[in-house]
């Protein structure tokens, strides 16, 4: 609903405007959480879910980047952000395998 926050941290040296990967991983997380809501396709979900949790890693570190001479609370923020990628990865991969 409000993307000027995502835009900002879509890494510069992707091709295109901001707006579109924003757009696109609003799509790809509606989708996802589509996938995982029902039985029959949440082996899907948690593939595609992995997947999208890579993709956009490269704009949490784009995110710390900026954040480096912001204020503390934006660092920690931002800086909090990497390590919590892993977990929901292996997440998403958990629901991939023990899914039928």
């Amino acid at each position: 609903i409000i993307p000027d926050p995502f835009d900002s941290i879509v890494p510069k040296y992707l091709p295109g405007p901001a707006h579109a990967y924003t757009h696109g991983s609003g799509v790809a997380e509606l989708g996802t959480a589509a996938l995982l809501a029902n039985d029959k396709t949440r082996r899907a979900g948690g593939l595609l879910a992995a997947l999208l949790f890579v993709a956009v890693f490269p704009a949490n570190i784009q995110m710390a980047l900026d954040a480096r001479n912001q204020s503390t609370q934006r660092k920690a923020i931002a800086y909090g952000r990497l390590p919590l990628q892993l977990p929901m990865i292996c997440s998403a991969l958990k629901i991939w395998r023990k899914s039928k």
